[in-house]
């Protein structure tokens, strides 16, 4: 007959666990004595006495040594479980729209790494029930702690692209507490030592490490890097036609064609776009001048003109228009045409007509332009005080205004909420903007808005044309004398 006792209760390991061996067999470990009565209740041994030498043999200590701190540790699985599902799911918010929708390979690839962390954050998660828990599975450490990982990658990158700008975006309220719960986190792990349980714990180490700096590489190149992009090209072009005397009037009617094509690889958004015909009036002399004087006076009227036998150049608007709507897509290929005819006197004192056309586009890969706010006119006369206006200097305009966002969402998440501004006027040139600016009549930072220029991939395109007034009226019959 055996003197070993058959029930034995190991001593309490470094988290206040003891481990529990019936017959020889281990049955299972408990935190508590109250634990360890229900065990051997539920082995079919209800009426053991634990008091008993006879019965339970406890080593390390008696019925009454059990150090576990349920609260504490209750209360720290439960803080690291939150954090990870919180940071599951701001990666899946940030992840999950560049994943299903981005246009750019680039896009697509940051947006699945987001989603993919997510889920990783998700099986951490449900290894922290485990891991604070009786630890059952040899890898459930090394799970969470992969989890805690990928939260300090993402928490820090999204940290560093806010402290880039530092904007106001209500995501700071996720990322931030966040990065400091995954500091707290690794910390605690690094503690616990959980690659302890894994079979090859150097393979580990050097698997995750690859895994986060190869993550890093990737998400540092598709965000950070600005990678070279085709060039956008256009083909822009303006035709006066042959001019026609009105029947009624003492006028000419002069048609002018204009057409607009996009021969680059991407689709844009029209944000503001502007014609307008000069008409030119100058002194002429036979002897002519080498005076820098007017070519000095054309600088400063950005017309950059210089001729000897012409001076004294002065421009006037004739006609104004637009070619688009703001807020129209121009897809990869499309062509539009338009005809625009506009009226002179029959005695206008001309010698040259001049027309501009300009078109002021962001490339669709870039971003994505609310377009149902965009295209609504806001005339700046009929606006309230504080209508939004470059500088506030509005005069009278056509003012357009609409949310605009990026279409790698770090940037939506890092970054304020910005806006695309346009205005236009038959009397100046269009003015555009993108920047955090809204409706609150406040200014805009030059050097902000330069950046979001060209992080939206912002740009304007020009063409002109000119005909003398002679070469349009010689289709005109001249008045016959009464």
């Amino acid at each position: 007959m055996s003197i070993r006792p058959w029930v034995v209760v190991e001593a309490p390991d470094g988290r206040g666990l003891r481990r529990v061996t019936v017959g020889g067999d281990t049955v299972g470990s408990a935190w508590s004595l109250r634990e360890l009565r229900g065990m051997l209740d539920r082995l079919g041994h209800p009426d053991v006495d634990v008091a008993d030498p006879a019965s339970v043999y406890w080593r390390g200590g008696d019925s009454g040594t059990w150090p576990d701190r349920a609260w504490r540790r209750r209360t720290t699985g439960l803080l690291v479980l939150v954090g990870l599902l919180a940071s599951a799911v701001l990666s899946g918010v940030i992840g999950w729209p560049d994943a299903s929708g981005a246009l750019t390979f680039a896009q697509r690839v940051t947006g699945a790494l987001f989603v993919l962390f997510g889920l990783v954050q998700v099986a951490a998660a449900v290894s922290v029930l485990d891991f604070w828990g009786k630890r059952q599975s040899r890898i459930s450490g090394a799970i969470v702690l992969l989890g805690v990982l990928t939260a300090l990658a993402t928490d820090s990158l999204l940290l560093v692209m806010w402290l880039d700008e530092r904007q106001y975006t209500p995501y700071l309220a996720a990322f931030a507490p966040l990065w400091c719960w995954s500091v707290w986190a690794l910390l605690l792990l690094l503690r616990e030592r959980p690659w302890k349980g894994v079979p090859q714990p150097r393979r580990f180490a050097v698997g995750v490490f690859a895994s986060v700096l190869f993550t890093a590489l990737s998400l540092a190149y598709s965000t950070l890097y600005q990678p070279t992009v085709a060039p956008m090209h256009f083909t822009l072009t303006a035709e006066f036609g042959t001019a026609r005397a009105d029947r009624a009037l003492p006028f000419v009617q002069v048609p002018l064609k204009l057409s607009v094509k996009n021969t680059g690889a991407y689709a844009v958004y029209i944000i503001i776009d502007d014609f307008t015909i000069y008409g030119r009036t100058a002194k002429y002399s036979e002897q002519g001048s080498s005076s820098v004087n007017e070519w000095r006076e054309s600088v400063d009227e950005k017309h950059e003109e210089a001729e000897r036998h012409v001076d004294r150049l002065a421009f006037s608007r004739i006609s104004s228009g637009r070619f688009y709507e703001p807020g129209t897509l121009l897809e990869s290929g499309q062509e539009d045409t338009r005809e625009h005819v506009f009226q002179l006197p029959m005695d206008a004192k001309y010698d040259l007509l001049d027309v501009e056309l300009q078109l002021t586009y962001m490339r669709k890969e870039r971003g994505r332009i609310d377009v149902e706010e965009f295209k609504n006119e806001r005339p700046s006369w009929m606006g309230k005080k504080g209508s939004p206006c470059i500088a506030n200097q509005c005069g009278d305009r056509l003012i357009y205004l609409g949310r605009v966002r990026h279409n790698n969402n770090l940037v939506n998440v890092t970054r304020g909420k910005h806006y695309v501004l346009a205005t236009w006027s038959p009397k100046d040139a269009p003015v555009y903007s993108i920047s955090t600016y809204h409706l609150d009549g406040k200014g805009i930072d030059n050097a902000e808005e330069k950046k979001d220029l060209a992080r939206f991939g912002v740009s304007t395109v020009e063409a002109d044309s000119e005909v003398s007034l002679a070469e349009l009226m010689k289709s005109i019959p001249s008045p016959r004398p009464s």
